[in-house]
C-alpha cells in the first residue's frame, strides 16, 4: 500500500514539473524552450566557452 501511494505521489510530482516547464511554451506567444546550445548563451560566449559542434 505504501508503494502505491509513493508511486502516485511521484507521478503527480513529475506531472506538475512538466506543466511548469511548459508554461512558457503554452502561454507566451511564439514561446519556445530556451536553446540548450552553448553558442546561444551570452554569458558562456563572454567566457569563451563554445559549442562542441563549432570546434
Amino acid at each position: 500500500m505504501k508503494i502505491a501511494i509513493l508511486f502516485i505521489l511521484s507521478i503527480c510530482l513529475v506531472g506538475v514539473a512538466l506543466m511548469l516547464l511548459g508554461v512558457r511554451v503554452l502561454f507566451v506567444r511564439n514561446g519556445r524552450f530556451p536553446s540548450p546550445h552553448a553558442h546561444d548563451n551570452p554569458s558562456l560566449r563572454r567566457k569563451g566557452i563554445g559549442c562542441h559542434r563549432d570546434n
